[in-house]
């Protein structure tokens, strides 16, 4: 293997990749500040929070997965420079997201008795209700916002999204502040001031999407007569064929997580809170990877657009290589820090909370441990996926996904979690399994894939 060939694409890879980084650590950073700010009101706050979030992440998560699907897409007919199919594909995938984020809002709201169901704890239950009903709304805004930014990725314009979210999280912090705790005018609302707080600040996100991307000189083509009477159910088909499997495999992801949150859930609530903060950890160090898998969509949709395969290859290692090195650095610094992490997210001083907190953090160590160990696989199985996207295969994959994450994964982390001592740190090894199976079997599809391509 010549590393030079690999090392040699990582100047392109990181330009492209790390506005999508910072733009999704933005992201991330919404439900980090909701974490920190609800976490200094409790335990049981940051466990309602927790839950909440639990029930949006499944419906965000099959929106984003949707709408993965207009990168590719675009990348293809932006290295063939066909503007008539971008601009479709474009306007057919804004109008589908936007229905999508309508419908998981609805269904969402329609699912919060489950709560009842799931043997969560009843103060938790009571804060997270109200919680759920308004930041479900924010699907509908988060949801229509993906469709332009996957639009502005496939044009390898990866720092618009970074513009927004970078807007969108000062607006968030001033509104939470002031509808958490009170201030001025404003009354304090706790966990359901937090929530107000996102929904304000992710419609805003759309505004300021919508009016960076217009205002671009070259891009005002793609803004321009878009109707009711221009919608083809062929082009709806395209995206609809590869944006519900691609949704599906995020879904299958995300799902296990949440499923983890439940099960800690079922343990006690010191077990979901620790849940949550190594969950919001990794996720923040897996925003990393997925900036990655960004770049791999674009960059292998590119060359199949020019089908140059050989070189698709070399690019898509590269984005591998990129990707397993800074994984591994997180990983040493989980292991470092595992300790002093989890004391970010709560109110270490507060005595009335003292020994909830120093259970919390123990359980969040330990967890954090494990995350550590997963980092790897987590990363690469994200951007392996981004690949397989980049080529438009997304079937294969879907079932993949779904027997690593839930055969394999979720009944070690039901084993482990409720019938052994290892409690939540075993609901933790089964996410690390169910991970390390997927980033494995998605790697020999694409190596097949590609083989296959590259010897046409």
């Amino acid at each position: 293997m010549n590393l030079t060939q690999y090392f040699k694409e990582f100047p392109y890879n990181i330009k492209l990749a790390y506005p999508v980084v910072l733009g999704m650590l933005g992201h991330t950073l919404i439900g980090i500040v909701d974490n920190i700010m609800v976490g200094n009101l409790g335990s049981t706050e940051l466990a309602a929070v927790s839950l909440g979030n639990s029930f949006i992440f499944i419906g965000m998560s099959i929106g984003i997965g949707f709408s993965t699907a207009l990168t590719p897409l675009i990348a293809e007919a932006d290295a063939e420079k066909d503007t008539k199919t971008i601009k479709a594909t474009f306007h057919h995938g804004l109008f589908l997201c936007t229905l999508l984020g309508i419908g998981l809002f609805s269904m969402i709201v329609l699912a919060k008795p489950l709560m009842l169901l799931m043997h969560q704890p009843e103060a938790v239950v009571k804060l997270a209700t109200p919680y759920i009903d308004w930041v479900a709304f924010s699907l509908i805004p988060v949801i229509m916002y993906q469709g332009y930014k996957q639009f502005a990725d496939g044009l390898s314009l990866t720092k618009y999204s970074m513009y927004a979210i970078f807007l969108t999280n000062i607006v968030h912090v001033i509104f939470n502040y002031v509808l958490i705790y009170g201030f001025w005018i404003f009354p304090k609302l706790g966990v359901v001031g937090a929530a107000l707080g996102t929904v304000i600040s992710r419609v805003m996100m759309v505004v300021f999407m919508h009016y960076l991307l217009k205002y671009n000189k070259d891009l005002k083509i793609y803004f321009s007569k878009f109707s009711f009477r221009e919608i083809k159910k062929s082009v709806l088909r395209k995206i609809i064929n590869l944006g519900l499997p691609s949704a599906m495999q995020m879904l299958f992801e995300v799902s296990l997580f949440t499923a983890a949150i439940w099960l800690s859930g079922t343990i006690g609530k010191t077990s979901q809170a620790a849940n949550q903060i190594a969950l919001t950890l990794a996720t923040t160090t897996f925003m990393f990877a997925m900036g990655l898998n960004v770049t791999a969509m674009i960059r292998v949709g590119n060359q199949k657009g020019l089908s140059d395969y050989k070189n698709l290859i070399v690019v898509a290692r590269s984005i591998f290589l990129l990707t397993i090195i800074l994984e591994t650095i997180f990983a040493l610094l989980f292991i470092l820090m595992h300790n002093f992490l989890p004391q970010l997210f709560l109110d270490m001083k507060n005595s009335t909370l003292a020994i909830d907190n120093a259970e919390v953090v123990l359980i969040a160590s330990q967890l954090l441990i494990v995350a550590a160990i997963f980092q790897i696989s987590d990363g690469l199985q994200v951007v392996v996926l981004g690949a397989l996207r980049g080529l438009q295969d997304v079937k294969v994959p879907m079932y993949i996904t779904f027997v690593a994450y839930w055969i394999i994964g979720f009944p070690i982390s039901i084993y482990l979690g409720l019938y052994t001592a290892l409690k939540a740190t075993g609901i933790w090894i089964g996410l690390l399994a169910g991970l390390t199976a997927a980033a494995l079997f998605l790697y020999l599809r694409f190596a097949k894939l590609t083989k296959q391509l590259a010897n046409q």
